[in-house]
This record gives C-alpha cells, structure tokens and sequence, in this order.
C-alpha cells in the first residue's frame, strides 16, 4: 500500500493583520491570508510576468497568539503545515468550499536588527543547525499538538 503525503509550505507576504478569536471551548484561533508570488519571462515575447497566489492560514493555540504579537499586514513569513478543504451550506443553501493551510510551523523572516522569532516544533526535534542565532523565548514556544480525534465542525469556528 502505498503512504500519503499532505505537507505544504509557503513563503509570502500577509495581506492582513491576523485575525484571532476564541472557539466556544477557549480555543485560539488565528486566520491569516498570505500572497505568494511567481516570476518568470515568457520566452515568445521576451516580457516579465509575474503571478499571485493568495492561501487562507489557519494556526491553532499558542502558535496563533505568537502570530497575533508579531506578525503585522505585509510581513515576510514562512508557514509549514498540511492542506484542509471545508465545506459548508449557506442560508441560501449553497455549498461553499475553502482550502486552507492548517499551520504547524511558522518563522518570521522579516528581520528587525537580527534573527527573526520562530515557532515551530521542540527543539529536541530539530537539528542544532536549524536553531536560531539568537536565545529568544519566542522561539522556544511549541504549538500544541494537533488533536486527530477532535473535529472541529463549521459551527464551532467563531467567523
């Protein structure tokens, strides 16, 4: 049988300040949309084209009030997680679809006078090189654990 993959990650500039709100059982949530961009030249006419992307973020629990701080509209910013699509009906009973990026990990790369704050998994889990310069204790903040069994349905997300 052959394994699955569902891993994506994203280098791109925020299009907004991160939305964060609680689900009805305390829960943080932050939504983030990000645009990410692609240059090439078209080889028939020789002319620069560039192309936008933009991917809805989602990041749960103390990685999502790590973003609230920091991160700010227009902010360079690494986000690794696994693809989502949800479903949902409108009043009118038209059904709706979003793909979203479910954030696991996330680095701050624009940099204010040396290395940016990152969040991602614990340290023992990552190589020394891969550790930031600096000691800074947002750095060492983990996100929680992505809980398989409990399902968050449409109606408990505050928006």
């Amino acid at each position: 049988m052959a394994a699955s993959l569902n891993f994506v990650q994203v280098i791109g500039n925020l299009t907004r300040d991160p939305e964060v709100r609680q689900t009805p059982n305390g829960q943080t949530v932050a939504t983030i949309g990000i645009a990410t961009n692609r240059k090439w030249t078209n080889k028939q006419t020789n002319e620069k084209q560039e192309e936008v992307e933009f991917h809805n973020v989602v990041v749960w629990g103390k990685l999502a009030e790590i973003c609230q701080q920091y991160l700010k509209k227009g902010a360079k910013t690494y986000f690794q997680g696994r693809l989502k699509t949800r479903n949902w009906e409108d009043p009118d009973g038209k059904k709706n679809y979003r793909t979203e990026i479910i954030a696991e990990n996330m680095i701050m790369l624009d940099s204010r006078g040396g290395a940016a704050p990152t969040a991602s998994q614990p340290a023992a889990s990552q190589p020394a090189a891969s550790q930031p310069a600096v000691a800074d204790p947002v750095a060492q903040q983990t996100p929680p654990p992505v809980a398989e069994e409990e399902e968050v349905r449409i109606d408990d997300l505050p928006f």
